[in-house]
């Protein structure tokens, strides 16, 4: 059956036909394609290339991993404005995520960046903490307007030592 069908060679409107084309027709109708040498100097490049490429990437990766906290600063603010300034279980649950995660952060600086290579990422690190110190800025301003912060003489009155009596009175008379 399918030495019959190579046989008739019937033409459909759809059908292409590539093999009845030479390579001078070939060449004459598509252009190189972009960064194609003819010559051999095309691999040493591409290794030249993918050598800067990984510097790149790891560079880039760096920075992603340093901008993610100050990424996070607006959702952190939205979520705090849907939330509220009443006292409930949501913006407690919220408030103590916001404080949790960037101390946590800033405890495991060293791991997070350990796999980058090089030492020249202290510029990166320095942004990572400087974001993580603006989300805990963030968490305790919420703190101070929900009013869990003790920034009023009211809020320490029980440690205040009651006034001592300067004067006393005594006697009078009784009127009827």
């Amino acid at each position: 059956m399918s030495s019959s069908s190579k046989q008739n060679p019937k033409k459909f409107k759809w059908n292409l036909d590539f093999a009845h084309k030479n390579k001078s027709d070939k060449n004459a109708d598509l252009p190189n394609p972009p960064g194609y040498n003819s010559g051999g100097a095309l691999y040493h490049s591409m290794e030249n290339l993918r050598e800067n490429d990984s510097n790149h990437l790891i560079i880039k990766k760096s920075w992603d991993l340093a901008l993610g906290p100050l990424k996070q600063v607006p959702m952190n603010l939205f979520i705090m404005f849907m939330a509220g300034n009443s006292i409930s279980i949501f913006p407690i649950m919220m408030v103590g995520m916001l404080i949790i995660r960037p101390v946590k952060a800033l405890f495991t600086v060293q791991p997070t960046f350990k796999v980058i290579e090089g030492t020249n990422a202290y510029p990166q690190k320095f942004v990572f903490l400087l974001g993580q110190l603006v989300n805990i800025g963030l968490a305790l301003y919420k703190c101070q307007s929900m009013g869990l912060l003790p920034t009023h003489a009211s809020d320490w009155l029980a440690f205040v030592e009651p006034q001592a009596r300067l004067e006393y009175s005594g006697g009078g008379f009784i009127y009827a």
